[in-house]
């Protein structure tokens, strides 16, 4: 029997933004088992429900993290409005889905720029990060921010997009279309990339399902689940269909991700062509009284949102589950047997948000 060697890696990392931490149990230089360990820079931001009052927690949920900020504050919303049977106007349903797709789209260009700067590849990762400025513009110019965007309220939207200002975003979206192409096929077709992802950190459907995978972790090994289909927002009204791979690999997780893209720049697309007029907010009376799970689809994966409300201004618990945290099981797994100096590149293919982990 080989010696083993346990080798830390993190919480510091050339590869990581952010900070996570395992132990790595060696056999020469094959992983036989990885032990994570999680809280590191925990923040108890889901305690401040005894010291905000529930309309005020809408500004922390966006503070959770600041790449998934929207959607974040939106799922906490979501599940307030269904508590309190607040009907939201179409146009903001439309108008937080448009969001919505832009900040996956940034996010999605984030960990393409982390990725190739894995590899080497400095040109791509400012050429991804160069794209990813573009829609952080088109964010400070309808919200107001680029980072945290705080347009969420209880009942709808803070802010709406003139008509003009959203045909000049779909027109940018087109041409970034192109770009996003080549800038795509030169990485995929990368004889580097392919030597170092295909065939490396597979993750079987069975076991995706079993150790409870999210988002393109879960799609790229066959399972065609996206909450999008559930209809929230306006997802309803448009035509989603997930972005699947059947073979489970480091590479396919890529190419979901790569695939999302341009599903996302679709999807902008048909909110662009659908947007109803109206307002983009209706009052709210009242204190919440009941309990909901919200279901959204982040970058990352499915995101869970469970609101408790005792008719008081201050909620019981409001409690959120991320997609990085569902997904560590899985990555755990695709570390078992591979190369030490695999594991950057397998760790950067789940797209990890420490910060949204760390609650």
């Amino acid at each position: 029997m080989a010696k083993q060697t346990v080798v830390p890696f993190g919480p510091q990392h050339p590869v990581l933004p952010e900070p996570i931490h395992l132990d790595l149990v060696l056999e020469d230089e094959t992983v036989v088992e990885a032990v994570p360990s999680i809280g590191y820079v925990h923040r108890g931001l889901e305690k401040l429900v005894e010291k905000k009052d529930f309309n005020e927690m809408v500004y922390v949920a966006e503070r959770i993290c600041g790449i998934c900020s929207f959607m974040h504050g939106m799922g906490y919303c979501e599940a307030v409005e269904h508590i309190m049977h607040v009907d939201v106007p179409a146009r903001a349903k439309y108008l937080r889905t448009l969001w919505c797709e832009m900040s996956r789209l940034h996010s999605h260009l984030l960990w393409l720029g982390l990725l190739a700067d894995a590899f080497g590849f400095e040109s791509l990762f400012m050429q991804s990060w160069r794209m990813r400025e573009k829609i952080l513009d088109m964010f400070e110019a309808s919200t107001g921010g680029r980072v945290i965007f705080s347009v969420n309220r209880i009942g709808g939207v803070l802010k709406d997009i003139p008509p003009e200002m959203l045909r000049d975003f779909l027109k940018r979206f087109d041409d970034m279309g192109a770009d996003l192409r080549r800038l795509t096929r030169t990485f995929l077709d990368d004889y580097s990339v392919n030597e170092r992802l295909r065939d490396v950190g597979f993750l079987t459907k069975e076991q995706a399902l079993s150790l409870g995978a999210v988002g393109p972790m879960l799609r790229a090994s066959g399972v065609c689940y996206d909450v999008r289909k559930t209809g929230y927002a306006a997802y309803g009204d448009l035509e989603v269909e997930p972005v699947v791979s059947t073979i489970g690999d480091s590479y396919a997780r890529c190419q979901v991700r790569i695939g999302e893209l341009f599903q996302s720049l679709d999807l902008i697309r048909q909110v662009g062509e659908k947007m109803p007029t109206g307002p983009i907010a209706v009052p709210v009376k009242g204190n919440p009284e009941g309990e909901f799970f919200m279901r959204c689809e982040q970058p990352r994966g499915e995101a869970v949102y469970y609101v408790r409300a005792n008719g008081t201004k201050n909620l019981d618990r409001m409690r959120v589950r991320t997609p990085t945290f569902a997904n560590i099981p899985a990555m755990l797994q695709t570390l078992k047997g591979s190369q030490l100096a695999d594991v950057p590149l397998l760790i950067l293919t789940i797209d990890p948000c420490i910060s949204c982990t760390e609650r």
